[in-house]
């Protein structure tokens, strides 16, 4: 694994949001074929982990299984062994825990792990990341919006690189019930301190911004972007990012 102070692998390349998907019929965010035609492509990927109800770290977005699957209600109410049998909506693939996502890679393109939270204080999926991430053989980044699970990082897997995604007017149901403060303190990376994350990850449509410029400018540490899908976007990611996460085209 990289160094958290040799970062030039995680910039490298476009990263495909989500692993190269919805360019070809059956090809689903989040899922297998998706993430061999990123690696196919020799694309970085950016993926999502929920945890299951026995402790597993699920490559999955949501917390409900709804939008994508034929199944109903929440990832952490069923066991790994039942997700993976979950059929979905528009594939004939499966859901995939996370070593089965680094058996796929193996090393062979940057993983860029978000560990979904929902600002609860728990942190057992981050435990479980942590633990399979210290043995994970490729270069791999973990981030979270939620400053909890990084400050854990820092203090207790200091050698893996973590990284804040953040946005500057957070909005949309999954905010709506946060603190306005909160969700200043969050956009402001209050949490410096405790997270001292290696990378940002923001929101395209923010940058740039104060916070953005001083990573790039000051700290000299890089900052990628998403979800990139336009050619306006492309440019402004071009002109005030290190590198893109980008959905819906090929890079």
């Amino acid at each position: 694994m990289a160094a958290p102070d040799d970062l030039r692998w995680l910039v490298a390349r476009p990263i495909a949001h989500r692993g190269l998907h919805g360019l070809e019929a059956g090809v689903v965010e989040n899922q297998p074929r998706a993430f061999a035609t990123a690696v196919a492509g020799g694309y970085a990927i950016e993926c999502d982990v929920q945890p299951s109800a026995d402790g597993e770290a699920m490559v999955f977005h949501d917390h409900t299984l709804d939008r994508l699957t034929e199944a109903g209600g929440r990832v952490d109410a069923l066991t790994a062994a039942a997700l993976r049998t979950v059929a979905f909506k528009a594939t004939a693939d499966r859901m995939l825990a996370l070593p089965e996502l680094f058996a796929l890679v193996a090393g062979r393109v940057p993983l860029v792990v978000e560990i979904k939270s929902e600002f609860d204080g728990k942190l057992g999926l981050t435990q479980r990341v942590a633990k399979l991430a210290s043995a994970y053989q490729g270069p791999l980044a973990l981030m979270s919006f939620d400053p909890g699970p990084i400050a854990w990082l820092k203090a207790n897997a200091p050698g893996l690189v973590r990284g804040i995604v953040a946005e500057s007017t957070p909005t949309g149901a999954a905010w709506a019930r946060m603190p306005a403060e909160m969700k200043r303190d969050l956009a402001a990376l209050s949490h410096f301190p405790a997270t001292d994350p290696h990378f940002l990850s923001w929101k395209i449509a923010d940058m740039p911004n104060a916070a953005t410029v001083l990573y790039r400018s000051a700290l000299k540490r890089p900052v990628i972007c998403w979800t990139v899908r336009t050619d306006d976007e492309r440019l402004n990611g071009a002109r005030h990012a290190d590198q893109v996460t980008f959905e819906g085209y090929r890079a």
